[in-house]
């Protein structure tokens, strides 16, 4: 399945919502410490609800602990600056979809890291600010497992 990093989420609530996300897709969830917050918060744990057990998440010192467990792996860092929207890249299962921190996106170290693949953007309407980080995540990772047939999920019609 696919991968989503965060580095160095702010926000409790937005990685309570990935968690949710990483639970009801299939997705691991990694996390890039420092965090802005305490994993045992009430309100990322109110956001994540009772998904905590369903959700593969892991947290990592740094980047380079990160990639150490992550690699080997195509890395699309989202990013405003990406050359290709998130819906002309061939997802494979395995590669990490990585979104930076809510207050200023990724850092300039993060989009140059080797490790990154391609940058990747989102469109959105010019003169827009950003998506939240979690909206963001969603749509990746919802357009990546759709080119998969939405492998291991329960369609009903």
């Amino acid at each position: 399945m696919f991968r989503i990093l965060f580095d160095s989420p702010e926000i409790p609530g937005n990685t309570g919502a990935a968690i949710r996300l990483a639970a009801l897709t299939g997705a691991e969830l990694h996390l890039v410490e420092p965090l802005g917050f305490d994993l045992t918060e009430a309100r990322l744990r109110r956001a994540g609800l009772d998904y905590h057990d369903l959700a593969v998440m892991t947290v990592h010192p740094d980047r380079e602990t990160a990639w150490a467990a992550l690699m080997p792996a195509r890395v699309f860092a989202f990013t405003a600056e990406g050359t290709r929207a998130h819906s002309d890249i061939a997802y494979k299962p395995g590669d990490v979809l990585m979104f930076g921190r809510e207050s200023v996106g990724l850092s300039a170290a993060a989009k140059a890291d080797p490790h990154v693949t391609e940058l990747v953007r989102i469109p959105m309407l010019p003169g827009r600010r950003s998506l939240n980080l979690t909206n963001a995540a969603s749509i990746a990772v919802y357009e990546a497992w759709r080119q998969h047939g939405f492998a291991g999920a329960a369609l009903t019609r």
